[in-house]
């Protein structure tokens, strides 16, 4: 079974197969203080985009050193991930906003949250659909030209 398969069929069964723990990051046993230089070589993101994330709303707020240095801990590097999987999913970046601003006005917002990963699932479930019949096509035209080829060379003088 592809990825892909395995996430649609996971998504239909009501399975949260991001309710695992996510992987964590190479991060230092026993750390929860990191620089804006070291949470880029563990996210792959840029300075930049962490800074406009924090400008937008998309990251919380993030502690400052006594000379103003930010300073990240395990939980931001766990919500960079979670807006790196939610990113995957095509979601605007209005709607992570949105969906960062909930989750920091409090368990109140559980319903709301709910309905907004709801509608990006079912947007990746489209995706996905749309993706399995593109491979399809893809797969006949491969196996065409597969079978074109050999044809081709059983046909050639030997």
């Amino acid at each position: 079974m592809t990825v892909i398969e395995t996430l649609a069929q996971a998504a239909e069964n009501g399975t949260d197969i991001c309710g695992v723990p996510p992987g964590r990051h190479p991060r230092p046993d026993g750390q929860d203080s990191y620089t804006i230089s070291e949470v880029v070589a563990f996210t792959g993101l840029t300075a930049h985009t962490l800074r406009w994330y924090e400008r937008i709303g998309l990251m919380p707020d993030v502690d400052r050193s006594h000379t103003g240095q930010r300073r990240y801990c395990n939980a931001d590097l766990d919500w960079l991930d979670l807006v790196g999987k939610l990113r995957l999913t095509g979601m605007p970046v209005a709607d992570m906003v949105r969906y960062a601003e909930l989750v920091r006005a409090g368990d109140h917002t559980y319903a709301e949250r709910y309905e907004l990963l709801e509608a990006t699932r079912r947007d990746v479930l489209a995706r996905i659909a749309e993706l399995q019949d593109t491979l399809a096509v893809l797969n006949r035209k491969i196996d065409f030209y597969a079978d074109a080829g050999r044809a081709l060379a059983s046909e050639r003088p030997r």
